[in-house]
């Protein structure tokens, strides 16, 4: 397939490409530790041999990312499934637009969910840039079907960017037949108050032919909700803002960002799940001919109903809700034997946290609010 060059700095490898990048993460000495210590059972030659045998980036995946992300279910959840009964066309292309917990193992396992759920492919995935700390996790990354979002860029930069983003997303789902995922917003939601942000659609609407309405028709957007009992990170982003309540203009360093990702991935889920929501095409057409600004506005709203509407709520979920707001409005959702182990966790977590002035009353609100966001925000759903 032709592919413009303008997508050359930012697309995945093309299959062609993948031999010389497996000869440079192979003679990589990092990559080839993270190798051994990732599947440690299998001596490291035979890794790289079948590496070599891949000729296509979702033969890289199926041979070994879809196991080790198997391999790191079984470990670190207590079960994953996904329900894609609202999609009837698996050979359509889709781009899958959720909310955002973790930046590795959300597209992960979604990639997972459609390949066990008979679904032809993967996703190709948005990741941005700040991300790939190392020269090997750039190359791994866009081995695995990721297209880069360039954040480290200077203003005048960022349209530019962001025009040639969105016409590589139609590209990819129209030319090249690719399934997309891309995060609601920029950046996990650290309070899991899942809002669709309008310039991630302003974005998706710069590439494309026709209205607003016919170009995001033509990404077959499918919101998706994803629901992890536990999040591993939880601690870390309570930790994030009391740091950036009592630091001005904290950020965080590459450390932190290395230390999310290790977390998310090796971190304790309990159970997983996700879920699509119808293609939202059809309920788009109501939005042709209103004002620009309302045809973003209402999308966002569209997408954000449906992703809440399809959480699935775990008893920590009522158990956080009814602590924030000093009452039992959900009790019969969980038992004292819930309560029970949701406080022990969530006390050992609390104790996780090392900061000089640890505000612990601060930083149980911030935790209870991640954890009861999704019951308020899916009862107003329900009621919508």
């Amino acid at each position: 397939m032709n592919i413009p060059a303008e997508f050359d700095e930012i697309r995945p490898y093309l299959p062609e490409e993948l031999p010389q990048i497996f000869e440079e993460l192979i003679a990589d000495p990092t990559f080839q530790d993270i190798m051994t210590r990732i599947i440690p059972d299998v001596p490291v030659e035979i890794l790289c041999a079948k590496l070599r045998q891949c000729k296509t980036n979702l033969e890289v995946q199926k041979t070994f990312f879809h196991k080790l992300l198997h391999d790191i279910m079984d470990q670190h959840s207590d079960g994953f499934d996904m329900d894609t009964s609202s999609l009837n066309d698996k050979t359509r292309n889709y781009t899958f637009v959720s909310n955002h917990r973790d930046i590795v193992l959300d597209p992960g396992f979604l990639s997972v969910g459609l390949l066990d759920n008979g679904f032809p492919n993967t996703v190709e995935i948005a990741i941005g840039d700040n991300l790939l700390i190392f020269p090997w996790i750039k190359k791994l990354v866009r081995v695995n079907k990721a297209f880069i979002v360039q954040r480290t860029i200077n203003r005048k930069q960022i349209l530019e960017s962001s025009m040639r983003m969105s016409r590589y997303i139609h590209f990819a789902l129209t030319q090249k037949k690719e399934n997309i995922w891309i995060a609601q917003r920029e950046g996990r939601a650290k309070d899991s108050n899942d809002r669709t942000q309008e310039s991630v659609l302003k974005m998706l609407a710069m590439g494309g032919e026709g209205d607003y309405v016919d170009r995001l028709k033509e990404l077959n957007i499918v919101p998706t909700s994803l629901s992890y009992e536990y999040d591993p990170c939880d601690y870390l982003k309570a930790m994030e803002m009391q740091q950036k309540r009592d630091i001005e203009g904290f950020k965080k360093s590459q450390e932190d960002d290395l230390q999310n990702m290790q977390t998310g991935i090796f971190g304790y889920k309990g159970h997983v799940h996700f879920q699509t929501a119808p293609c939202i095409n059809e309920e788009l057409e109501a939005f042709r001919g209103l004002p620009k600004t309302e045809v973003f506005a209402r999308t966002a709203s569209l997408i954000d109903h449906y992703i809440h509407l399809n959480y699935r709520l775990y008893p920590g979920n009522y158990i956080a809700c009814d602590l924030l707001e000093g009452n039992q409005h959900f009790a019969s959702r969980y038992t004292t034997e819930d309560v029970a182990r949701f406080n022990t966790y969530l006390q050992k977590k609390l104790d996780m946290i090392s900061l000089p002035d640890k505000d612990e009353q601060f930083l149980r609100k911030c935790m209870l609010t991640m954890y009861a966001n999704p019951v308020i925000n899916h009862q107003k759903a329900l009621e919508e």
